[in-house]
């Protein structure tokens, strides 16, 4: 069974021992310049569906819900939850859930609740679920029963049964062995507001767990305390100039922290307006932009955009409304960025953000060289950013790359239960290394900034990252294999792809990209970290200090598929 911490509600500090507050000084700075409220996210939220409740707060293909509606909806939740099941104020809830009203309402509800979400996905399988939740000591697991082939329910009978999670709220579907999302807003209540525990959240503590990282030995947890997280939804949306009657639509899982923080949270207490589409399927999203008239879609991957462009209907569909296109997650082409002014007749610009808090984005009105080339300057008048020698505390000169580094009212202190870890993640005086390779520019006297790489081992394919140690480290179960390394390999559409170099037992059995496959999900990775090529190798090259040097097996992957793409017979995967 999960470890359940003692909490005393109403009032009083909540014990969080796995929690590296901001020290006294920098909290008091940040409070004495108005950018932390005093107020906790969902008192800040719930204030906001008071002024605009009349407005249209949420917009999915199936249905329509204004302020009042959504946020009765969440009290609903709410009461049932602490009704129906045996979580309480302070404890944590999993979430496998995709891109429906009942997932906003779910998580709206356990903030007002005074539980706090885990931003997990429905792509977590039955491993990465468990250990996420030993290192945070989540009982709780709220889930969509219909989502993707429907493994969900299914993984939670083996988390329940094993210890790990004890409470499970379906949606979507029904289960006679957990609570029903309808059976559980039927059980609450349309409360005062004032009667339930969000009322008593401290706002210096944590209101919602983020996920960064691999899910191996130390998961990566990003812990964000309620003045926080608020100030980061607001900041967002003042520097995009969002308000009532602004149209949001934001086609990727909400449940990431760039949904939570970028979309969800900054239109709520904006008084805008979310539109949610199920999926990133390019038909979709353009029939609602033709029923909506969205004014902003605030992260677009270049894949997405791509696709976009090579979708016919797209010249056909009245873009006009998008005043604002944001594209993010990975380097933009500048080819596609001209395209999409030409073809579309859509203006972009660039963001760059972390689940541990600081985010930058391409001022509205530069020019496209900054547009183009930069993901602009920091949210913030507080934030701080240092370009780093790798490794060092030392500042580079001016244009010189470094490893960026970050500091300010919405970025975290530290890892959640990760002490040790945080000794390398943080410099001594607070800022996060964030492991990207990174310049400063100045362009026509705005200080702005290109990310140029990455010192950390992962690989971003589309908007999802993966790291290279997690499947690395399963990969080396497999008996036939003596070596492994993950490598990124480059992809016009997503970016990045995962190229899996393998050192194979003497006379061990051939292996390849399909058997590795299913090895590697009885071993509980999930799909998508799953290799996208074999290259079987005799050996793993060495650096000069003894390590495996991906940077050479990298140029070998690279320089394989170019001499493929020269020869369009060969096959363009070892399989």
């Amino acid at each position: 069974m999960a470890k359940t911490t003692a909490r005393t509600f109403p009032g009083g500090e909540v014990d969080e021992p796995g929690l590296v507050p901001y020290p006294a000084e920098v909290e008091a700075r940040y409070r004495a310049a108005g950018l932390w409220s005093g107020r906790s996210l969902p008192v800040e939220l719930m204030s906001a569906a008071s002024v605009y409740a009349e407005r249209t707060a949420l917009i999915t293909p199936e249905d329509s819900w204004s302020y009042r509606e959504l946020f009765g909806e969440a009290q609903r939740f709410a009461s049932g939850l602490l009704e129906s099941t045996s979580l309480r104020p302070g404890d944590a809830v999993m979430f496998q859930m995709g891109n429906v009203a009942e997932t906003v309402v779910s998580y709206l509800g356990c903030l007002l609740a005074g539980v706090r979400p885990v931003c997990t996905l429905p792509q977590h399988g039955v491993r990465e679920i468990s250990v996420l939740a030993q290192h945070i000591g989540a009982r709780g697991l709220v889930l969509q029963a219909d989502f993707g082939r429907g493994p969900l329910p299914e993984n939670a009978r083996v988390l329940v049964a094993s210890g790990v999670i004890e409470d499970v709220v379906v949606a979507r579907g029904r289960t006679s062995d957990f609570v029903g999302y309808e059976e559980l807003l039927a059980s609450g209540t349309a409360a005062a507001p004032e009667a339930l525990p969000y009322h008593h959240c401290d706002p210096r503590r944590i209101a919602v767990f983020q996920l960064s990282g691999g899910t191996t030995g130390l998961p990566k947890i990003a812990p964000r305390l309620h003045e926080e997280y608020a100030y980061n939804a607001r900041v967002w949306a003042r520097t995009l100039g969002w308000g009532s009657g602004t149209v949001i639509l934001y086609p990727l899982p909400i449940m990431h922290n760039a949904g939570i923080a970028l979309a969800l949270q900054p239109a709520l207490l904006s008084g805008a307006t979310l539109v949610l589409p199920p999926s990133a399927d390019v038909g979709t999203l353009l029939d609602l932009i033709e029923t909506t008239r969205p004014e902003v879609i605030p992260l677009v991957p270049p894949t997405l955009a791509i696709r976009l462009l090579d979708d016919p209907r797209s010249k056909k569909t009245d873009l006009s409304s998008i005043k604002d296109f944001i594209i993010g997650g990975q380097k933009l082409a500048e080819d596609v960025a001209e395209r999409l002014r030409d073809e579309l007749g859509i203006t972009v610009r660039q963001k760059f953000g972390m689940a541990e808090g600081m985010f930058l984005v391409t001022p509205a009105h530069a020019g496209e060289r900054v547009r183009h080339h930069t993901v602009g300057e920091p949210l913030s008048p507080a934030d701080e950013i240092r370009i780093l020698r790798p490794g060092q505390d030392t500042e580079v000169p001016p244009g010189e790359i470094g490893e960026l580094c970050v500091r300010g009212p919405y970025t975290i202190r530290g890892y959640y239960h990760a002490e040790q870890h945080n000794t390398q993640a943080f410099t001594a005086d607070g800022f996060y290394r964030t492991g990207d390779l990174a310049r400063r520019h100045v362009i026509d006297g705005l200080t702005c900034y290109s990310i140029d790489g990455r010192i950390k081992d992962v690989i971003n394919r589309g908007v999802e990252k993966i790291h290279a140690d997690e499947v690395e480290e399963l990969i080396m179960r497999h008996p036939a294999i003596s070596n492994a390394a993950l490598v990124a390999m480059p992809d016009k559409v997503l970016g990045e792809r995962g190229c899996a170099c393998l050192v194979l037992e003497p006379g061990g059995e051939p292996l390849t990209m399909r058997s590795l496959g299913e090895f590697l999900l009885t071993q509980g990775l999930a799909t998508y970290k799953l290799p996208e090529r074999v290259e079987v190798v005799a050996g793993l090259p060495l650096s000069h200090v003894g390590k495996v040097s991906k940077k050479s097996l990298r140029e070998d992957i690279e320089a394989k598929l170019a001499e493929e793409e020269d020869l369009p017979d060969r096959p363009g995967s070892r399989s």
